[in-house]
């Protein structure tokens, strides 16, 4: 396979997002597809961000893995599984408020590390790996433990590897299982981006602090801890810093806010920029997602990137 800078490994799903009068829109997104998506944005042509998952062979898992591709995302480490098909949700609104509905009990993408080798030869020749707690609550017990091994191989052999707890309690079948297997993901890891929200429901903590603190206990050195619309906390070279989010023009849709700070994040890194400037890059292009419709916003980096070198000067 071809060596590539970054490449997430998750679920992409299909997406039905209501219309009115019983009218569906189909389209295509999951957290790992959509931090890949704002990692390849962030990114200049010659840095290659891959996506790592399962489909299936049927007409949609076809589609799914056309538009991957589409975003300039690369397909090459994307098993197909016969018989299989893509997982899916829906999104339904009541008085504003969105809620949704999966069925995923059939996705190709939760035997995505059922094969050892394969999965061996779709981690290898990257620069850097990324997984969210969501990938590894669709895997089995013995999956988890499968890719977890191949990501501490990976990490011995100089890969760094990123973590994003992106706790789903839908996807576990209590707090204590979530609670083991997060800690042992991130004791994989080079960096953390846990989510104070999901920390506070999964740990019970009172603040971002706690989290940051908790995180380290297990041997991370560079932690993020996200915290929606109010300032992250930076943990990294020894210490910690706030850095508050950018003002958005307007709120339209929060969807795919965490992913595209988290994208780009792993992009401002690649490219060299220390944690704090990562984090305020991220918080940058987070505040132009907010603004449009939908997780896959359009992104103008290098109009973004000027606009932070100038807020910097």
């Amino acid at each position: 396979m071809k060596p590539v800078s970054v490449a997430t490994i998750g679920e992409c799903m299909i997406e039905l997002s209501g219309r009115g009068n019983d009218l569906w829109q189909m389209g295509f997104a999951g957290d790992t597809f959509n931090t890949a998506y704002y990692a390849r944005a962030m990114l200049p042509a010659e840095k290659r961000v891959a996506y790592v998952t399962a489909v299936g062979d049927d007409p949609f898992s076809l589609r799914l893995k056309a538009h991957i591709a589409e975003a300039g995302v690369e397909t090459e480490r994307i098993r197909t599984i016969a018989g299989k098909r893509p997982g899916l949700y829906a999104i339904t609104l009541d008085e504003g408020e969105r809620s949704f509905t999966y069925w995923r009990g059939e996705s190709a993408a939760r035997q995505l590390a059922d094969d050892a080798a394969w999965l061996k030869e779709a981690l290898a020749d990257a620069d850097m790996l990324y997984l969210s707690g969501i990938t590894l609550g669709i895997l089995s017990n013995a999956a988890r433990e499968r890719l977890l091994t191949a990501l501490a191989e990976r990490r011995a052999e100089g890969v760094k590897i990123v973590f994003d707890t992106n706790f789903r309690a839908a996807l576990w079948p209590d707090k204590a299982e979530a609670q083991a297997t997060m800690a042992a993901a991130i004791a994989t890891a080079d960096i953390a981006l846990p989510t104070f929200d999901d920390e506070a429901l999964l740990h019970g903590d009172a603040t971002p602090e706690e989290t940051a603190e908790r995180t380290a206990s297990l041997g991370v050195t560079e932690i993020v801890v996200k915290n929606g619309d109010e300032p992250c906390l930076v943990v990294a070279e020894g210490e910690a810093t706030w850095v508050p989010p950018a003002k958005a023009a307007r709120i339209v849709d929060t969807t795919g806010a965490g992913d595209s700070f988290g994208g780009t994040y792993l992009a401002a890194r690649l490219m060299g920029q220390p944690p704090v400037d990562a984090a305020r890059l991220a918080h940058a292009v987070a505040a132009e997602v907010v603004g449009v419709h939908g997780a896959l916003a359009p992104i103008d980096r290098e109009a973004i990137t000027a606009k932070q070198q100038k807020r910097g000067a």
